[in-house]
């Protein structure tokens, strides 16, 4: 295994700049998670440092060596993509070693690396069987033995679980973090499932618009976004605009649409007078009287309540328009009903503010 390195990494096509100068150092056996809207930039990313587009400036290094201008088998980079590409007149087995069999090696050592690669995926008694006999996870754990069968590099995984249904999927999520960490090897897997993101990531890049927004653990991106994309993209929010009242250090204070003011911590430039958009999340938000000193809170009409099975959500109307989340376990019921209006309490520290994006436009 190696470490990855990006240094200015840029791709253009004519005019449009697809990605914009990315820097990012990968450690030996990390497993990083590549997130983001579709046409953010991150299979371009990926497909550069595969060495199937080439970059139009900057440096890919693996284990420190340059790797720009190698072609793809030069690399020894192991791939996996979504459609897995298994070969369908070949055995699992022969599948699992069709890389060692082209790099030439001995017909044994092809043999004792298939059998270890079949027992890692616990497809031991299978290696006879053909894809099409296959479900489409144990397609997709073959495809995964394949690409490591000749001992890359770096792993590079591109929405590899996409055409799973969602209990499948979920069970290769645990499958694929187990052989990772087994087998120790840098891994960078690209995504646009939050979820599948905060499941298998030791760090998340999260890329919009051709840049990286924030990188960090999953839980530093879910309770400290450093934008309200983020904020926003990352996890469920609730979005509140307003005006700031004032600011002292980085606390703000914001008047809401409805008057109410709110404290938040501050997390752009704002000054007295910008519009700003405060995001709570729906799991810090309470329902209760009297209002704890020192809490925000806002009055708002109970919509409806959702059952979701290992918890419960209440959609709330704060205002005329602006639908509000509250999240609680089934073990908080709050004995509210439809139709009445409540007082939903949530702390400062709980309070991210922005910077309006709209605003001036």
């Amino acid at each position: 295994m190696s470490s990855l390195t990006l240094e200015r990494l840029v791709k253009r096509y004519g005019s449009t700049e697809v990605v914009k100068g990315i820097n990012l150092h990968i450690e030996e056996g990390e497993l990083i998670v590549f997130l983001g809207p579709s046409g953010c930039g991150k299979t371009t990313t990926l497909r550069m440092i595969a060495g199937f587009i080439e970059p139009t400036s900057g440096a890919i290094r693996i284990g420190g060596e340059p790797v720009d201008h190698k072609p793809p088998r030069a690399r020894n980079l192991g791939m996996v993509f979504q459609d897995y590409a298994l070969f369908p007149n070949m055995t699992v087995a022969d599948n699992v070693g069709f890389g060692l069999v082209e790099r030439g090696k001995p017909q044994e050592v092809v043999r004792k690396r298939v059998e270890e690669m079949l027992r890692l995926i616990h497809m031991e008694h299978l290696g006879d069987r053909y894809p099409i006999e296959l479900s489409g996870g144990q397609q997709q754990r073959v495809a995964l033995a394949r690409a490591l069968a000749y001992e890359p590099r770096v792993l590079l995984m591109d929405e590899p679980l996409g055409a799973l249904d969602q209990k499948l999927r979920e069970e290769m999520q645990r499958e694929f973090a187990r052989i990772q960490r087994e087998v120790g090897i840098t891994t960078i897997f690209v995504t646009h499932d939050q979820q599948e993101a905060m499941a298998l990531a030791d760090r998340i890049i999260v890329m919009n618009a051709g840049v990286i927004e924030q990188a960090g653990r999953p839980e530093e991106l879910y309770d400290e976004p450093a934008t309200l994309f983020i904020a926003d993209f990352i996890g469920r929010s609730n979005i509140l605009p307003g005006r700031v009242e004032q600011r002292e250090k980085e606390l703000v204070k914001v008047r809401l649409p409805g008057g109410e003011i709110i404290t938040g911590r501050c997390r752009s430039e704002l000054t007295v007078g910008d519009t700003a958009v405060c995001v709570v999340r729906p799991e810090a938000l309470k329902v209760g009287t009297p209002r704890p000193e020192g809490n925000n809170a806002i009055s708002a009409k109970v919509l409806r309540r959702s059952f979701l099975g290992s918890g419960i959500d209440f959609i709330l109307q704060y205002g005329d328009n602006q639908e509000v989340i509250l999240q609680t376990s089934k073990d908080m019921e709050l004995g509210i009903r439809e139709g009445e209006t409540v007082s939903v309490l949530f702390r400062p520290e709980d309070t991210f503010c922005f910077s309006d994006p709209k605003a001036g436009q």
